[in-house]
């Protein structure tokens, strides 16, 4: 009896050496595309730069047409940073005016007021900000703005870059201003969408 239990123990370590061989050989002939590559580190610039009061980089002043009338000055460009940042300044002319609500699916947003009251739903959540205040939009989070005060100013910081920039320079584009579904269009052709009215001030 106990030389059969000895065999028996015996075949079933046999089997289990085999079955570890058999992953084991198995784990290293698994294709390698089903392990993410390492992230690149973006190309930094290697120096440092100033854009001076009242302009803007690139472009010069962005006059807007659209959800709004106001100057956008881009400071830092995603064409800086490699796409990993980009930080704009908005002069606001456009009382009672703001932007559609509307998501960015793949960037964080940080505004600080340097003059001027806003209003800024976020979520579910509505926030009134003035001078010297900042908030900060997450990603996937449906927000929308609207200027309160007759004249306004907002440093905007978007992390990564995305397509903003250009959506700004498409915007200060257009000859004749765009119809709902036409915003709608451009803002999806920049990597957002829209999915609400603007922000109803008194």
């Amino acid at each position: 009896m106990a030389l059969d239990q000895f065999a028996k123990n015996d075949s079933l370590t046999t089997i289990g050496m085999k079955r570890r061989k058999f992953i084991q050989a198995a784990l290293a002939t698994a294709p390698l595309t089903t392990i993410d590559p390492p992230l690149a580190i973006p190309e930094r610039a290697e120096k440092g730069f100033k854009i001076s009061k009242g302009e803007g980089r690139y472009h010069g002043h962005i006059q807007l047409k659209g959800v709004n009338a106001n100057i956008l000055d881009v400071k830092v460009s995603g064409k800086d940073t490699n796409g990993a940042l980009a930080v704009f300044e908005q002069t606001s002319l456009s009382p009672k005016r703001g932007t559609p609500l509307h998501v960015h699916p793949n960037q964080d947003e940080v505004f600080h007021v340097q003059e001027g009251r806003y209003a800024f739903l976020v979520g579910e959540d509505r926030f009134e900000l003035q001078t010297g205040d900042s908030i900060f939009l997450p990603r996937k989070v449906p927000h929308a703005w609207t200027q309160i005060s007759e004249k306004g100013r907002m440093t905007v910081m978007l992390q990564p870059a995305g397509k903003l920039e250009e959506f700004f320079v498409t915007m200060a584009g257009l000859t004749i201003e765009p119809s709902q579904s036409e915003i709608s269009k451009i803002f999806a052709d920049h990597e957002m969408q829209v999915v609400g009215p603007p922000l109803k001030v008194d």
